[in-house]
């Protein structure tokens, strides 16, 4: 749950504080003397929900690096770290990318991620964990995976999607906190919400709306994770992908170590098993994953 919780309050975080600065500061245009005027409100909110969006995805490399820790490779120090090096820029151009940021954070389970809001200027990153379990072709195809994400976009395009969950989180917030204002009124004979009344239900709405976007934001991110998978069987051979993915699936007890605000960004977040789990994961289970590759190759 703790996960969940935390996972939720990352997207919701900037999109809150941002609107209720400007509720603060007065900057509520959209409401008139006539009531609420719908198009103001939902460009208020395309504003204020792209721009959270916008701005998570335009620090996410600085974000990775301090949260896991992640320590960049500027000169590689041993065989190991040079051959990650090589490994990557050999995907990178194999994929037609430019050469990301390459990093090892400190984690003992095997994890990889890859972010940034540039396809010629992202991060990838894997853990200590993941070098020192995994072999080299497996390790190759996690990569091959993570730059598959970044090839394919993927950074760019939940950016938009946030954004545009976002907008219609505040707007339907909006409403909501508008139509038990005109009740109240209606009730008391003017009374209303009042200012701090009108705060606290639209932030109650948000959440509760911020939820269920969460929820659709989440679906997408489980498709994106097939397409990586795709993508780094291409990359580094299906058998090599396969075999990192059961690996991982055999790892999948460990404690995760991964911090909630780049699981989206992951090679895998463990076993989902509980529906409520299965709702917000960011990730679709590894059976399922591995079962998706094989089908694919058989197709083929």
């Amino acid at each position: 749950m703790m996960r969940i919780m935390l996972f939720l309050g990352t997207n919701l975080a900037v999109v809150l504080v941002a609107s209720l600065t400007l509720r603060l500061l007065g900057v509520d245009a959209y409401l008139t003397e006539q009531g609420m005027n719908f198009n103001a409100l939902l460009i208020f909110c395309f504003i204020i929900g792209m721009a959270g969006s916008m701005v998570s995805l335009f620090i996410s490399k600085w974000m990775a690096k301090r949260s896991t820790g992640t320590v960049i490779i500027e000169q590689p120090a041993n065989a190991t770290e040079k051959w990650l090096v090589d490994t990557v820029a050999q995907l990178a151009n194999d994929a037609g990318i430019g050469m990301p940021e390459v990093g090892i954070f400190p984690a003992q389970q095997s994890n990889a991620f890859a972010t940034g809001w540039k396809r010629d200027d992202a991060l990838v990153a894997v853990s200590a964990g993941l070098l020192n379990r995994m072999s080299p072709d497996e390790v190759r195809a996690v990569l091959a995976h993570e730059i598959g994400h970044v090839a394919n976009g993927d950074m760019v395009t939940m950016a938009l999607i946030q954004g545009v969950l976002n907008t219609f989180v505040m707007f339907f917030a909006r409403i909501v906190a508008q139509l038990v204002d005109s009740f109240l009124r209606r009730d008391d004979n003017g009374g209303g919400l009042g200012f701090f009344g009108y705060i606290a239900v639209v932030t109650v709405a948000e959440i509760v709306f911020g939820i269920l976007a969460s929820m659709i934001s989440a679906w997408f991110s489980r498709l994106r994770e097939y397409r990586a998978d795709e993508a780094g069987a291409k990359l580094a051979g299906t058998d090599a992908m396969v075999g990192a993915l059961q690996r991982l699936q055999a790892e999948s007890q460990m404690p995760d170590q991964m911090p909630d605000t780049l699981t989206a960004f992951a090679i895998t977040t463990g076993q989902t098993r509980k529906l409520m789990e299965k709702l917000f994961a960011s990730h679709p289970p590894l059976d399922e994953r591995i079962r998706a590759l094989k089908e694919a190759s058989y197709r083929q």
